[in-house]
């Protein structure tokens, strides 16, 4: 009874308003009624009119969230069960719009301009429902964490699931970390950076946490091999039913996902570095190692994505119980609008380079930027000789191939006993 009283006296000014974050997925149930109501083929394009100019311009008219939870209140929100159920009823949506398009996209009557709107549409919700998977992933318990592998399907970025939780979440804010861009990066040069090196270190990973548990890379154990199974069921699946003709379209929307994943990823830590301590480790994550924003309708829509400086901090925290940070560096907009000014390098870094270097007093040492590369060791230079041209005393000197032989000949048979 004392729980239901203290759940009941929870305030969260939101409460009724996380239920539209299912908005975005439910933009591939709503392309095809939407045309047939107004004649408008604009509506196929409906996912990225929705994320990329709706919500940014609701960002500056409605304004910052301002409200955080109390601390007295975290447990009854945690134990909420209201707060799951809007995560939970993302996958049906997300799912049943796919089925939807694989049909629309087979079909003779549609045209190609309005099945490539149809594909950004449902790239927007694969994105978007990555950002399901990383909060549902982020829960001890078993049956959230299998549907964070269940939302990633759709985009084929099942090595998410690692990557983030035990390798960004480790390294975040160094140069070590494949997905904190560095300081004069461009989103360009950022997404395969980043692409190939979580993939890697994925990898690695997981044959790390094999290894210790003494089992081999095929077993059942395996998640990785979990989440991309989820992939070739799903895919495979949709092939089945309405055939190869919906292939190019299924990479599309994939393709489209991962680079909005990607860009959120660059915009939360551009440039910022967590300092070295006198042992050789990185000082703790802080507030001051994430971008944020408290723009109230992306906090809504992203499931309060924009407040990753407490997510960092604690990452067991649901998403109704974060808060928001006076010493975390904030963005001049919304995530929302920051994706449409990391997609033009002169301008973001006109908006962004300056508030890097404010964060840290305007000292470019305290930065994460790209590690120099070692200059080569310049070669000697033998008067009368072409450099790079082996000369005709090379074989002699040793320094040629015949030399390196000798060398390593001698280097193997060890010291010459001296001369009598």
């Amino acid at each position: 009874m004392t729980t239901i009283l203290r759940r009941a006296e929870a305030r969260d000014r939101k409460r009724y308003l996380w239920i539209l974050s299912t908005i975005v997925p439910g933009c591939a149930l709503l392309p095809a009624e939407l045309v047939n109501l107004t004649g408008l083929e604009l509506f196929w394009w409906i996912g990225p009119i929705l994320v990329l100019v709706v919500i940014p311009v609701l960002d500056v008219t409605v304004g910052c969230d301002g409200t955080s939870p109390r601390d007295e209140d975290y447990e009854a929100l945690s134990n909420d069960r209201y707060y799951r159920w809007c995560t939970f009823l993302f996958l049906p949506i997300q799912f049943i719009g796919l089925v939807i398009a694989g049909y629309m996209w087979t079909s003779p009557e549609l045209a190609l301009i309005d099945k490539l709107g149809l594909t950004a549409t449902l790239g927007i919700v694969s994105g978007v429902g990555i950002n399901a998977a990383h909060e549902l992933g982020h829960r001890a318990e078993h049956l959230e964490r299998w549907l964070a592998k269940i939302a990633l399907a759709q985009s084929g970025y099942g090595h998410f699931f690692i990557e983030h939780n035990r390798g960004h979440h480790v390294r975040v804010a160094t140069p070590e970390d494949p997905a904190s861009a560095r300081f004069g990066e461009s989103l360009w040069a950022f997404i395969p950076r980043s692409i190939v090196g979580g993939f890697r270190s994925a990898l690695t990973l997981e044959r790390e946490r094999l290894s210790r548990k003494g089992k081999r890379w095929f077993c059942r154990d395996n998640q990785l091999l979990q989440a991309w199974s989820m992939s070739v069921v799903l895919f495979g699946s949709m092939i089945l039913v309405f055939g190869p003709g919906l292939i190019p379209f299924l990479v599309l929307q994939a393709a489209i996902g991962i680079g909005l994943l990607e860009t959120v990823n660059y915009l939360e830590h551009y440039g910022l570095l967590r300092a070295r301590r006198a042992d050789g480790r990185y000082e703790r994550c802080s507030p001051r190692h994430s971008w944020n924003s408290d723009r109230l309708v992306t906090n809504v829509f992203l499931l309060h994505l924009q407040r990753h400086s407490d997510h960092h901090a604690n990452p067991g925290r649901r998403y109704q119980t974060l808060r928001s940070s006076d010493e975390a560096p904030q963005l001049p907009f919304g995530y929302a609008t920051m994706l449409l000014i990391a997609a033009v390098p002169p301008l973001w870094r006109a908006v962004m380079d300056h508030r890097v270097l404010d964060h840290y007093g305007g000292d470019i040492t305290l930065v994460n930027r790209t590690p120099r590369r070692r200059p080569a060791r310049p070669a000697e230079v033998v008067p009368g000789r072409i450099p790079g041209k082996p000369g005709r005393g090379d074989r002699l000197r040793g320094t040629g191939a015949g030399g390196r032989r000798q060398h390593e000949d001698a280097v193997r048979a060890g010291p010459h006993p001296p001369a009598a």
